[in-house]
């Protein structure tokens, strides 16, 4: 397909359901200019979601759509869509969102749903990723953003970032290394997309633009641990 892009400050819909530390990474990167997008609206399944005490310091509209209120997922997602078509949300950022969206809202925002998850996937999807990955003795683990698609985790991967896995490590040791990278990424996935360089072909994510000495500087790029 072709290159992904929108003319303009990219409008981010940001959905959460808990204190949203990757929120406030998308925040401050936009207020620092690293990034051409703005956090049009902040969207919660939990009512007191700290991740939406965050939006309002930054005056940012925080909204709680209660999915108590809905008898199917697809209720609750068209009332999602409501809200980030009346913000003209270009992208949507899942930061923490803990509720699987359905075929609808992917299909209205088609390759324009980025999740961040703190495992290398197809590794360990789902939740408790950390221990999973000291349980199966894994010497690195790390971070992925990836596209949304129907299914949970799965989704076209974008940008990645890995670390070591320590033999003292636990799970929230590794988690608190791997976090810092989270607040890297996911900024950068989000500028890439704004500046039109991330296009999709089946499973691929292919970033255009990237200079030649660093593509040569990748090929013989690797780690070893321990």
């Amino acid at each position: 397909m072709a290159s992904l892009s929108v003319k303009g400050q990219v409008r981010l819909g940001v959905l959460v359901s808990g204190r949203g530390s990757n929120l406030q990474s998308i925040i401050d990167a936009s207020h620092a200019g690293h990034i051409d997008a703005i956090v049009a609206i902040v969207i919660s399944d939990v009512a007191d979601a700290f991740a939406l005490d965050r939006a309002r310091t930054h005056n940012i509209e925080a909204a709680f759509v209660d999915p108590k209120l809905f008898e199917a997922r697809e209720g609750f997602d068209a009332a999602i869509i409501d809200l980030l078509r009346k913000r003209d949300v270009d992208l949507v950022c899942l930061a923490g969102f803990m509720r699987l969206l359905s075929p609808l809202l992917v299909r209205e925002y088609r390759n324009r749903i980025m999740n961040i998850h703190p495992a290398l996937l197809p590794a360990f999807p789902g939740l408790h990723v950390q221990r999973k990955a000291l349980k199966h003795g894994v010497k690195f683990s790390g971070c992925t953003v990836h596209f949304v698609d129907e299914e949970t985790d799965t989704g076209p991967i974008i940008i990645q970032a890995v670390v070591p896995v320590l033999e003292d490590d636990t799970d929230e040791s590794l988690s608190a290394r791997i976090l810092t990278y989270e607040h890297q990424i996911y900024p950068k996935a989000i500028q890439l997309f704004a500046e039109g360089r991330l296009e999709v072909r089946g499973r691929r994510v292919f970033c255009h633009g990237m200079p030649a000495s660093e593509q040569d500087e990748k090929r013989n790029w690797g780690v070893i641990n321990p």
